[in-house]
């Protein structure tokens, strides 16, 4: 069943039914790196990744939770009455840490009266049985996500972009999160070097079969600072970027293949200018979504309309 006339589920109106009013995600940043930074599986991250261009201002760990809570409660707070809010810890690998560590950070964030639970954005290969364990005890008292950046299901793209995980792990991840009770997401990026329509189609199809609650879409974005805005300076056909309208038609196809139970949380990346080499579309998320509700309504298409043909 869709949610308020929509043709795909909405996790925004999914948070409305389960806390009775509008829901912010305050992003965190925790304080934590990567294994794929500290040298543990790699050193620069993967060839895509520039974390200051998706942290807003009032995101930095030198500030510490409590503060980055307050700061962004009271942007928020100007903007809209009467909320809630989910403390998102979003920088870097937010399970990468020991188990006293994880306890501290998120137990401080919970502590904020405004705050009625986490997200909790992290690798595949960042969990295990004990931290997981620990995680669905907070589940049973709050609303709790475990976000996990899967990017691609296609083991030879993930060697190409360095993420040093396999997609194998993020089977068990999302397989054993789920098992626990714990509400999980995932992140795919499309566009990617060695992506071809019909494999990310599929990969899209066979990602949302898993028990996930929350699926969120991007399409690539070249980076400043990064080790793919220097591939894209050498080979830049190497890369099939999207045009807004290209990619319009192909989110939904996706939509219509898509398991109907997975809500879907996001379609675009927004990089800020300062940070951003192309695709420039010039076109916000919200405005992406009123394109996409017109382009579904146009050809016809649901969440699912396309699972059985």
């Amino acid at each position: 069943m869709l949610v308020e006339g929509k043709r795909y589920r909405d996790l925004p109106s999914f948070f409305k039914t389960l806390f009775g009013e509008r829901v912010q995600k305050l992003s965190i940043d925790g304080g934590f790196t990567c294994p794929n930074r500290d040298g543990n599986k790699g050193w620069g991250g993967c060839t895509y990744c520039n974390n200051a261009s998706f942290n807003p201002d009032y995101c930095r760990e030198v500030k510490g939770i409590t503060r980055q809570l307050e700061e962004g409660i009271r942007f928020f707070d100007a903007k809209y009455q009467g909320q809630k809010y989910l403390a998102y810890f979003q920088a870097y690998s937010n399970t990468y840490a020991p188990l006293e560590v994880l306890k501290s950070r998120y137990e401080e964030a919970l502590a904020h009266p405004k705050v009625v639970g986490l997200v909790i954005a992290t690798r595949p290969d960042a969990v295990n049985e004990e931290i997981l364990d620990y995680i669905a005890g907070l589940s049973r008292h709050c609303y709790v996500c475990m976000e996990y950046g899967v990017e691609s299901v296609n083991e030879r793209v993930l060697e190409t972009i360095h993420r040093r995980h396999s997609y194998r792990e993020a089977e068990w991840a999302i397989c054993a999160t789920a098992e626990r009770g714990i509400y999980v997401g995932a992140h795919l990026i499309f566009g990617l070097p060695g992506e071809t329509r019909e494999s990310m189609l599929e990969g899209a199809v066979r990602l949302g079969n898993l028990p996930l609650h929350v699926l969120k879409l991007h399409q690539l974005q070249i980076i400043k600072d990064t080790v793919m805005a220097e591939e894209y300076a050498r080979n830049p056909e190497k890369f099939q970027l999207y045009s807004v309208y290209d990619y319009l038609d192909f989110v939904v196809e996706v939509i219509g293949k898509l398991c109907p139970e997975v809500y879907l949380e996001r379609f675009v990346n927004q990089s800020p200018p300062e940070y951003l080499i192309a695709p420039n579309w010039g076109v916000k998320n919200f405005e992406f979504v009123a394109l996409l509700d017109k382009k579904l309504e146009e050809k016809d298409v649901w969440q699912g309309k396309y699972r059985n043909i």
